[in-house]
């Protein structure tokens, strides 16, 4: 997995690719920022940081020094906006680290990859 990209944004990171890097050592830290009621809709298939943005000044303070700088991070929300935001924010803090966006979200991983994850 590259570096994250020199203007402190996230990288896009397609459904397809997110696929093959599962698989990869280190394994990317996912953190999935959807609410609640999403998750339960739509779960992503595998182990996740729920980190819903509603919540953000309950895990906000203290969050970005919990990423090792050797562990790609894969940020997802439904469509991938909200966790660009995200994603922008964690570089804002610690600049460091590689941060990925999920392309179309978990609606993406739905069409591409998985079609059992149902659409909303």
């Amino acid at each position: 997995m590259p570096d994250t990209s020199p203007d402190g944004l996230p990288r896009p990171l397609s459904a397809k690719e997110l696929q093959r890097l599962l698989n990869d050592t280190p394994r990317p830290r996912i953190v999935d920022v959807r609410e609640q009621q999403e998750l339960v809709i739509a779960p992503f298939p595998g182990p996740v940081e729920h980190l819903p943005l509603s919540a953000a000044e309950q895990w906000m303070e203290g969050l970005p020094e919990q990423f090792e700088i050797d562990q790609p991070v894969v940020v997802l929300c439904h469509a991938g906006v909200r966790s660009w935001q995200f994603g922008c924010w964690l570089l804002a803090q610690r600049p460091e680290l590689s941060v990925w966006n999920l392309e179309g979200g978990i609606d993406a991983w739905s069409v591409q990859v998985d079609p059992s994850v149902p659409r909303y």
